[in-house]
């Protein structure tokens, strides 16, 4: 048995962005409770500081009409009612808490002529509803967080990478994980254990993801007996940046249609107008002044197109780019710098409102965006399935493990809206936290951990070292899985390439089982993606699964082969688990019946 350097503690939490940290502040205001946090990166380099637009509370601070209510009924429409619907009434109703705590904390938030938290509109959201801080929100977010965080006991352990989780029976009793740096193994025990690493975007070619985002939350809650569910579903933000190659897929934040940014095509025309579904009619403008006046805070005016729900504009982008009507680079145009028509001064105001975009495409593309329009078109950006959690307390049907923000699901449904991720975090980051908390309260000493779990896990970690000869390595490997998820299960799927897709899983993961590293375990980032290529490739099959099985059009998963929306379907989630032998078992499962008080709440904000 080789030796290990060992930590102990009551709660740990797997990931430092919003949800991670959210959740080990809340464990760590309970008396007695020892709170340990891994990240993968650096403190303060988590995704979330790579959230631009705002958090989504109904704090009616720029319009009195808002609620939680219109909320919640916005969250539920814009997730095509698969959502977990208790989970959306929980966020709604307390969001605007959770931002208020964040600024008490220390967030600067951009203000209100008499001094409230500004609000702005975005896509999906009825009134303008996020709380902002320029178009850098998520970096406030996490730098109010980490000051907070440092002061409340926690001990942080950077540049860890978590390969396995260890238990006792079906109980969570802890995880191994090794330093990025060094390659030296940490054992960690725990009496509860909260996941919180983020997306899957790194499993696509065009992301706007950061390079943690390998499903790793994911794959370690599978791998050891937790369920997956909505994996079908996965957002393609519309806005990504397109040119020059460099910069493909780094995300335009929704922020600029919300300042009143306009979409075109290379005629000039404004083609959203062209597709406005049904359900969205009645709230959405029919002509360009309307649309104009709703972004300058007219009451009485209807949203443009622009501030569609993001599967939808995405799929009016494609639309366009595949009838030849696209930009030069293969997107879209999207201007502000049209604004400068209609206010003084539009050029400071830009800057003003968005700063980040400014300097974003000045210094990486050569753009002033206050003169000419940016090109855009879809990035793989969020997805909306994860680990399947109870709604009150975020805990997996594995007793003891709980899971929060992107790689935790049900919230979200078929789409999220933008803007409900950041207040997702801190919503369910809190209530993880506080209910792992009273979870190793109530259970005692944490589990026992065998040590052939350990060295199991070891063995598996180490074995490329052991390898020699492989004919591919592993950036090829994920090179290969990338082009083909982007090719075969992106924004419009059939059943023929999801199937060739399955078949190509298959080869790569057989050639990941041979893949072979060079070097040693010290600052080898050939090892690290080697490592990431099973979370990555299981995320990826799970993906695929589950859109081959749901053969309807809904939210983020569209079909060439089935457009419609599916009455039958709208009344499942897709569920994935481990089965004994290994393989990826699929079923469904009915959504719960939502309580008639939710229902008129739905039916009054028609």
């Amino acid at each position: 048995m080789a030796q290990y350097q060992s930590h102990e503690y009551d709660v740990l939490v797997i990931g430092a962005g919003g949800a991670g940290l959210r959740a080990a502040i809340e464990a760590a205001t309970v008396p007695g409770i020892k709170v340990g946090l891994i990240c993968k990166s650096l403190l303060g380099k988590a995704h979330t500081v790579m959230a631009e637009g705002g958090i989504a509370a109904a704090l009616g601070n720029t319009d009195e009409r808002d609620n939680w209510k219109v909320h919640f009924s916005d969250t539920m429409r814009g997730g095509q009612y698969v959502n977990n619907w208790r989970m959306a009434e929980l966020h709604a109703r307390e969001a605007p808490a959770r931002v208020l705590e964040l600024e008490a904390w220390g967030a600067l938030f951009d203000r209100t002529k008499d001094g409230r938290i500004l609000q702005r509109n975005f896509g999906g959201h009825k009134y303008p509803r996020l709380a902002h801080v320029g178009d850098r929100t998520g970096l406030e977010m996490i730098r109010t967080l980490q000051d907070h965080g440092i002061h409340q006991g926690i001990t942080v352990h950077m540049e860890y990478t978590v390969v396995s989780l260890l238990k006792d029976g079906d109980r969570i009793a802890g995880c191994l994980a090794y330093e990025r740096e060094r390659g030296y193994f940490h054992t960690f025990k725990c009496k509860a254990l909260v996941v919180a690493t983020g997306g899957i975007g790194r499993a696509y070619k065009i992301t706007s993801n950061s390079w943690e985002c390998t499903g790793d939350g994911h794959t370690l809650a599978y791998d050891a007996g937790a369920e997956l569910i909505d994996m079908e579903f996965v957002q393609f933000h519309p806005t990504g940046m397109v040119w020059p190659p460099s910069v493909r897929g780094i995300l335009v934040t929704e922020g600029v249609r919300g300042e009143g940014g306009i979409l075109k095509n290379k005629e000039g025309r404004r083609f959203m107008f062209d597709d406005i579904p049904d359900n969205y009619k009645a709230q959405t403008a029919d002509n360009e002044e309307e649309g104009w006046r709703y972004t300058q805070g007219d009451k009485a005016a209807r949203r443009p197109p622009e501030l569609l729900t993001r599967d939808h504009v995405a799929r009016c982008i494609v639309r366009e780019i595949k009838a030849g009507r696209g930009s030069p680079h293969g997107g879209v145009f999207l201007d502000i710098a049209w604004i400068k028509q209609r206010i003084k001064d539009g050029e400071a105001h830009i800057k003003k409102k968005l700063p980040s975009m400014y300097h974003q495409f000045i210094k990486l593309a050569n753009v002033d965006i206050t003169k000419e329009p940016m090109e855009v078109g879809p990035t793989t950006h969020y997805v909306m399935g994860g680990v399947r959690v109870d709604g009150d307390t975020q805990m997996s049907n594995v007793p003891g493990l709980f899971a929060a923000g992107e790689c935790a699901a049900g919230i979200n449904g078929a789409n999220r809206l933008g803007g409900n991720s950041l207040s997702d975090l801190l919503v369910f980051g809190k209530r993880a936290g506080e209910h792992a908390a009273k979870f190793a309260q109530q259970n005692g000493a944490g589990g026992k951990i065998d040590e052939a779990q350990i060295e199991s896990a070891a063995k598996r970690v180490l074995e490329p070292f052991d390898r020699h000869g492989s004919a591919d390595g592993p950036y090829q490997i994920q090179h290969a899985l990338q082009e083909m998820m982007q090719e075969l299960v992106g924004i419009v799927r059939t059943e023929e390439e999801m199937s060739r897709a399955l078949v190509g899983l298959d080869d790569l993961n057989k050639k990941a089982d041979l893949v072979a590293v060079q070097g040693n375990r010290e600052y080898n980032p050939g090892w690290h993606t080697a490592l990431d290529l099973h979370n990555l490739l299981t995320v990826s099959e799970a993906v695929t699964r589950s859109a081959l099985l749901r053969k309807e059009s809904r939210g983020g998963h569209f079909r060439a082969d089935f457009e419609k929306k599916s009455d039958e379907w709208s009344k499942k989630n897709i569920i994935l688990k481990k089965s004994g032998d290994g393989s990826m078992q699929i079923s469904t499962a009915p959504i719960p019946e939502m309580p008639p008080e939710l229902k008129q709440i739905i039916e009054e904000m028609k």
